[in-house]
């Protein structure tokens, strides 16, 4: 039986990795479970499947935690900090972690896991977009395997020749074309961004996401960010990586090679199904996702993205092909960015000018380390911060969304 760690257990991805895990009890075992700071959901969870581990971020969630779960789970040892969920990573009894925490807090377990050997599925795509190339060396090192989790990547990789190595670009290959829903403000006029909601941000025609996500798919910053993530993965420059939008999210991506032909993976829009290949691959599972009807699906629809309109994806672009700091500096600043959108402290095309104001004071170069990763980090948070508080009418938008 194979041991599972799912780090981000009460989010979207987390959520629908226990339920895949669920169907096949026999084949899995859930030994740790961890969680930002929701300790509510992650007793529940605790509870249900009596993990040996369960880890939140800090230490007063983890007292609530232990609260809640009293006397009813004496199995589970409960841990804290951000070296808990390290540890977890760790585990000797854990051969697979889905790493599913959102943002830049995933980065170091995520890299344990990888380090560690384990066959890693990586939800977590701030990871690579901040510290890929250490993450692919720490992969090839230790011998793990890195199986992504996005739908448009797990796509690609579905579509790639056997025994494709991470980083390394496949042979025959021309280029891959990532696919975009275009979120909900795909047809929106671009003068009405101006006064959209976090909730109408957050409210995706076709996927169930969490909401830092969600706005990034509003803003096409998602798209940008699976871009890089895309290049890295497989060994790509940002020439070889087109982007399409999609509306049906249908088709989560393509791979077209040097003699013509273009291999597609097609499927409902649900996160089930690349956890269901990542968790069992090389074999295939019942992921509990209701089969593709193409008839009823009707169409297929495929048009260029609008980058004047959606700024963050132009952005990413360029941030991939500067390299160095330069994507850790995006992913800082949209992650404070978005925040700020959410606690209505920013307006939407807000969220692209912070981005943009504090990428371009990026010095390039590369960087070697992960302390180095982690500081070019804190420095996109600071300068995305400080231009928040300087824009101008920024202080209003709170009364004018509430």
């Amino acid at each position: 039986m194979m041991g599972v760690a799912v780090l981000g257990s009460t989010g979207s991805v987390g959520e629908s990795t226990l339920d895949v895990l669920a169907r096949h009890p026999q084949r899995f075992r859930v030994v740790a479970l961890a969680a930002h700071r929701n300790a509510t959901k992650l007793a529940r969870q605790v509870l249900a499947l009596r993990p040996a581990y369960a880890a939140l971020a800090d230490a007063e969630s983890a007292a609530e935690l232990t609260t809640l779960l009293g006397n009813r789970a004496p199995g589970t040892r409960v841990l804290a900090g951000v070296g808990a969920l390290e540890e977890l990573a760790r585990l000797p009894e854990v051969h697979t972690v889905m790493a599913a925490i959102v943002g830049a807090a995933g980065l170091r377990s995520t890299l344990a896991a990888a380090v560690a050997g384990k066959r890693l599925l990586l939800a977590n795509k701030e990871s690579l977009v901040m510290a890929g190339p250490l993450l692919i060396r720490a992969v090839n090192a230790s011998g793990a395997t890195l199986l992504p989790i996005d739908s448009e990547h797990n796509a690609i990789f579905q579509c790639l020749p056997p025994g494709t190595s991470a980083g390394v670009r496949p042979a025959g290959l021309k280029r891959v074309l990532l696919t975009a829903s275009g979120g909900p403000f795909r047809d929106t006029p671009p003068q009405a961004l101006e006064s959209v909601t976090p909730e109408a941000a957050c409210a995706h025609p076709n996927w169930v996401m969490g909401r830092k996500i969600s706005v990034d798919s509003a803003t096409l910053m998602n798209k940008g960010l699976e871009l890089i993530e895309a290049c890295l993965l497989f060994g790509l420059s940002p020439a070889d990586v087109a982007i399409l939008v999609h509306p049906q999210s249908i088709v989560h991506s393509l791979v077209e090679y040097l003699d013509g032909s273009v291999l597609a993976q097609l499927g409902a829009p649900d996160m089930r199904t690349p956890i269901a290949h990542a968790l069992a691959w090389p074999e295939r599972i019942d992921s509990g996702v209701e089969f593709l009807d193409l008839l009823k699906a009707g169409r297929l629809d495929f048009r260029a993205p609008d980058t004047e309109k959606f700024r963050c994806l132009a952005l990413a672009q360029a941030a991939a092909c500067a390299g160095g700091s330069h994507p850790v500096l995006l992913n800082a600043a949209n992650e404070v960015a978005v925040q700020a959108f959410l606690e209505r402290r920013l307006n939407f095309p807000g969220i692209a000018a912070v981005i943009e104001a504090v990428v371009q004071k990026a010095t390039g170069g590369v960087l070697s380390g992960l302390d180095e990763v982690l500081a070019a980090d804190a420095e996109g948070r600071i300068r995305a911060r400080e231009r928040i508080v300087g824009m101008p009418g920024t202080a209003s938008v709170k009364g004018a969304h509430a």
